[in-house]
């Protein structure tokens, strides 16, 4: 597997979907701004998409891709029927599952807003919430058939039509904001919250024909049977439930990021909600993009007893993500103002706004190298089937970010919530790297030590120049969109020529290692 070229196809799609991702959202904080509708429309579309992570993508595709990878290795070039039909299985049993429980959310969803809103004392409890999740929450179902479509896509490393899916959810959800801007340019806030809720579940549709076309085209013809407890669904039954107990932990955390909120000033989840949009452009471009690309490949490293070549791969990677997280997270920290005034400022959202968004960025971003490592870093238990260590780190940076949680909050507001999210990842970042080294299946050789401390002093050059660059712009990053653009590509371009000029210079670039990248490895 070629991966760079595998992860560059993963991020180039990702990139796009972050594209749209971000006109959606200037969209969307113009029409609804830091309100409660806004409040109400961000809890419904997190809700389903917290679960979505918990059953759907992290859980099932670090079970499913190993095993289905063992089923297309037994069927070797005489056709993919193990394959398939361990698919069809999969699919037979899990789909019941997952709509008997979003039936089951849909029911309770009353209660489930009243918890997290504070008891019903944040002001959230109201119709328009409990209605704009109700719609939104079929998304789930739709969108983890899409998921296994998606992982055996990606087990045969075509990645680019998983990558696109999201894609088209942004313009489903592009489409409804225009539609609320015809109608009556954006001013009844609760029909353009409606409005979107639909086309999350209307997109959930679109991407799962998206992606029922491609496994087709890529010989897969995937078919809902009676349900089967089979040898093969209870083996991935034992390997995928402590991997949702370990997402369960993430997504618990999620829980209880929304369940602070709920006890926050007006805004708090449109400022979080934003400023994760810019946290998670570089860290779905590099870090998602990486841990989907070497999973596969490890698994097969593993299968043929190639530790050097499993080694191999996971350092590549941390290089790869650390050599391009470290600059981003440096760059968003001392832009993060001018960034969210150029993306954000207008209609109804103002410079207060900005201000509470900002400040949440610069917190956030501290975590956005541990969470790429940890992406990198937990393929490499997955691929050997274990599931359970990750549960147990994820648990202990739990705690951890709860504990950070009741100390920053008081402090720092809905920043200090950032700031306590990003401090646990690098506790989970730390502890899965120690359990690695501890058996032997991975270590930081010296010179990669020796490249990070270069990254890291060239990104804090660049750094460094963009702090001081970025008070001249200000009187136009919040003027039109021509001044904003050039404006903003003026900071960031002269920060970025910076550090990869100093990281091609300094070494911190390694040039051997990028051409052996570039060239096609057979073994692999």
């Amino acid at each position: 597997m070629n991966l760079l070229k595998s992860t560059g196809i993963i991020g180039g799609m990702t990139l796009i979907s972050r594209i749209f991702g971000f006109a959606r959202d200037m969209m969307l904080s113009r029409i609804l701004g830091a309100s409660a509708v806004g409040d109400a429309w961000q809890l419904a579309f997190q809700l389903p998409n917290i679960f979505r992570r918990l059953f759907a993508e992290g859980a099932f595709s670090a079970a499913f891709v190993p095993l289905f990878n063992r089923k297309a290795a037994e069927d070797g070039d005489e056709g993919n029927e193990s394959a398939q039909r361990f698919a069809n299985e999969t699919l037979s049993v899990f789909l019941p599952i997952l709509l008997l429980f979003s039936t089951l959310m849909i029911a309770v969803m009353p209660w489930a807003i009243w918890l997290i809103d504070d008891f019903g004392q944040g002001g959230r409890t109201n119709d328009t919430s409990i209605t704009l999740a109700r719609i939104t929450f079929p998304y789930l179902g739709l969108i983890s058939i899409m998921t296994l479509f998606a992982a055996i896509l990606n087990s045969i490393s075509k990645f680019a039509a998983a990558a696109f899916a999201p894609v088209l959810l942004n313009l489903c959800m592009i489409a409804a904001l225009l539609i609320a801007i015809f109608l009556d340019g954006g001013a009844d806030t609760e029909r353009a919250a409606m409005l979107l809720a639909w086309s999350v579940s209307i997109a959930g549709v679109v991407q799962m024909i998206w992606l029922w076309y491609w496994a087709r085209k890529a010989g897969f013809r995937i078919t809902i049977q009676r349900p089967r407890f089979t040898a093969d669904v209870r083996e991935l039954g034992v390997l995928i439930l402590p991997a949702v107990f370990g997402a369960g932990i993430y997504q618990i955390s999620r829980f209880i990021d929304l369940f602070f909120l709920g006890r926050l000033q007006e805004g708090s989840f449109v400022f979080l909600a934003l400023a994760d949009r810019l946290n998670q452009l570089p860290l779905g471009i590099i870090g998602i993009a990486l841990g989907t690309a070497i999973l596969p490949a490890l698994s097969r490293f593993i299968a043929q007893k190639d530790s050097g070549g499993a080694q191999r791969v996971q350092s590549n990677a941390i290089e790869l993500g650390l050599l391009l997280t470290v600059p981003a997270a440096v760059g968003l920290f001392c832009a993060a103002q001018p960034l969210v005034s150029a993306f954000y400022f207008g209609g109804k959202f103002g410079m207060d706004a900005v201000n509470n968004t900002a400040s949440v960025v610069a917190m956030l971003v501290i975590g956005l190298p541990a969470y790429v490592l940890v992406k990198v870093l937990t393929p490499g238990f997955f691929a050997r089937k274990d599931t359970k260590t990750p549960v147990y780190t994820a648990a202990a940076s739990l705690v951890i970010n709860i504990v950070l949680n009741l100390s920053l909050i008081p402090i720092m507001g809905v920043a200090g919530l950032a700031l306590a999210g990003a401090l646990a990842a690098w506790a989970n970042c730390v502890m899965l790297y120690a359990i690695l080294h501890k058996r032997g299946h991975f270590t930081v050789e010296p010179d990669l030590f020796v490249r990070i401390g270069r990254i890291m002093i060239s990104a804090a050059a660049m750094g460094g120049v963009i702090y001081g660059l970025a008070p001249f712009g200000q009187s136009y990053y919040n003027a039109g969109a021509f001044a904003r653009i050039v404006s903003i590509v003026a900071l960031v371009g002269t920060g970025a020529l910076v550090y990869f000029a100093l990281a091609w210079f300094t070494g911190a670039i390694d040039r051997s290692k990028i051409t052996m990248l570039t060239r096609k490895q057979t073994s692999q």
